[in-house]
């Protein structure tokens, strides 16, 4: 492509453009240029204020020093904000993190298990204890400090010596230092959270032994059971306030079509409930018994009776009965039955949890607006006025059933319901407000979600005026400057040949005309009456633009005295 004949053919172009047509032209390019420069400085302020990241945030001023360090090596952009935070273009956060925490920047605050990573040579069990004891430590402060409220944490234990005595042991004890972020606070629950924690990562050490202070030195958790208690009611009353709302949202959604919308409703629901959980444990026994076990015994014995030994203490008395000799034997029997029944009583143990809360009553108040209808006048025309109507006991009983039925009155319970009406509105309505409110909403509706894209069109818009009620005018004002200049350039008495042949036609007519009424000869003289229709065509232009005609004398005086100052400088 031959760009030096597109740009002389473009040139060419150009000079034959009249210089209205070059001033619109130049006008419109000034306004595109300018557009593009605030697009461009438009976009560069997004992606300032929109393009830092964080890198690091709440670092110590020896970390923070660190930092800036390496990254003014790497000549990267950063920005310094409150609490020592860095913040980096958003396309470098993640590759710098890594970069610098590979370098041990930041250092992390105390230590963890990592003393164990390296071995010492000699280290007795007195020193493993002591380091053992300070990771421990460590990693508590780490695990605390990652919570959401906690800016950091430390924490030290107490761990006694093991004793073979169970009466002369002494339970460890701990202690946390908590220093909280600005503003922020822990609640009950997360305090309690805290103490279960490190309760549970040391051995023996019970959640009522650990001690929570804050950065103000003041005890945090030291009124559990009250903070159970305060927490405990909160949760209670936020209960009956969520389900009051409930029951409240159930009656207006029943009755606002009714009464012709939402705003037309206004519901009061109040809930009574028993918050004291109570537990039943019952026990009920089966009169009929059942047997569970039956033993019997028989015992049977049939022969001699055995002689005893007695008598007088000697030999023969020493010396058992013969057997063998029949008058020494004597006959018996035995027998003996012995029978055992053992009876199972039948028992069920019945153990029923009390309910969180136990609903005991319900009472309910409901306002309901009437009808409006428009105003007519005699003739039956609208008056631009409405009218309240009432509703009748008939529609309030059939809202009061609607409402019962919707949130479950309960007579024998004790509920109660009450459904009134009420003129809501005022009946002077104006009908350009309703329109004003229904343009509002579908505004809201319809216009609301596209609102970036009418940042932009705003802007064109403001530009596009900006070119036709500044620069346009402006541009039409300097080309009527350029005309006036042109005509003041143009000679006077430039007479166009049409027009001279017209007034050679004329001079002659009046020529006849004059040489008929003063008798002349036909050697009247041309050029003086040329001469004399001149001078009053001149008189007739000084007093129909007298201020043209004293700016071109003005003119020519001055370019008469340039000459002369040229002519005597040659």
């Amino acid at each position: 492509m031959d760009f030096k004949a597109l740009f002389t053919q473009l040139a060419t172009l150009y000079d034959k453009l009249t210089k209205q047509q070059k001033i619109i032209i130049a006008s419109a390019v000034v306004g595109i240029v300018a557009f593009l420069i605030f697009l461009v400085v438009y976009t560069n302020n997004a992606k300032t204020a929109d393009g830092y990241g964080v890198l690091f945030e709440s670092l110590s001023s020896s970390d923070a020093a660190k930092v800036i360090d390496e990254l003014e090596k790497k000549n990267i952009p950063y920005k310094i904000s409150n609490n020592n935070t860095i913040k980096v273009p958003k396309d470098v956060v993640y590759k710098e993190r890594i970069a610098i925490a590979a370098q041990g920047i930041p250092k992390e605050k105390g230590v963890g298990f990592e003393l164990f990573d390296k071995q010492e040579f000699g280290a007795t069990k007195f020193d493993q204890n002591v380091k053992y004891q300070r990771a421990l430590e460590g990693e508590l402060s780490r695990t605390i400090s990652a919570l959401d409220p906690i800016e950091s944490a430390t924490v030290s234990l107490a761990i006694p010596k093991e004793s073979l005595f169970i009466s002369k042991q002494i339970d460890p004890t701990a202690s946390v230092m908590i220093k909280l972020k600005e503003g922020r606070a822990l609640t009950p629950k997360q305090i309690r959270g805290i103490k279960n924690l490190v309760a549970a990562a040391v051995p023996r050490l019970k959640s009522e032994n650990v001690m929570l202070v804050d950065s103000d030195g003041e005890i945090l958790g030291d009124n559990d059971e009250e903070a159970r208690m305060s927490e405990l009611s909160l949760a209670q009353q936020r209960f009956k306030n969520k389900e009051e709302r409930k029951l409240q949202q159930k009656i207006i959604d029943v009755i606002a079509p009714f009464v012709g919308g939402r705003d037309k409703v206004v519901a009061q629901v109040s809930v009574d409930y028993d918050f004291s959980i109570k537990n039943v444990t019952s026990e009920k026994y089966d009169p009929e018994n059942v047997v569970r076990s039956e033993q019997t015994l028989e015992e049977k014995r049939e022969g001699f009776t055995p002689k005893e030994v007695g008598g007088v203490p000697g030999t023969v008395s020493n010396i058992g009965p013969v057997q063998g000799l029949k008058e020494n034997q004597t006959k018996e029997k035995y027998e003996k039955t012995t029978g055992t029944t053992n009876y199972e009583v039948g028992k069920t143990v019945s153990v029923v949890k009390g309910e969180f809360a136990k609903l005991k009553r319900i009472t309910a108040a409901v306002l309901v607006d009437g009808k409006y209808k428009e105003k007519l006048d005699k003739d039956g025309n609208p008056t631009g006025e409405m009218e309240y109507e009432a509703l009748s006991q008939s529609d309030l009983d059939a809202l009061k059933s609607l409402a019962s039925r919707a949130i479950g009155i309960d007579p024998n319970r004790g509920d109660a319901i009450s459904v009134q009406n009420l003129q809501f509105k005022q009946t002077q309505i104006n009908p350009a407000d309703q329109k004003i409110g229904k343009f509002m909403q579908f505004t809201q509706k319809y216009v609301a979600p596209f609102s970036e894209l009418f940042k932009y069109i705003i802007v064109i818009a403001l530009l596009f005026l900006l070119y036709k009620r500044v620069i346009t005018p402006f541009a039409e004002k300097m080309l009527e400057v350029t005309k006036e200049d042109e005509e003041l350039e143009k000679p006077v008495l430039h007479i166009e040949e049409d027009e001279g042949e017209d007034l050679v036609e004329k001079v002659q007519a009046m020529r006849k005309k004059v040489e008929e009424q003063l008798g002349v000869s036909e050697n009247f003289n041309e050029d003086d009456l040329k001469y004399e229709v001149l001078l009053e065509k001149v008189r007739t232009m000084v007093e129909e633009n007298p201020e043209e005609i004293a700016a071109l004398l003005q003119a020519l005086l001055i370019e008469e005295q340039e000459n002369t100052k040229d002519l005597s400088s040659k």
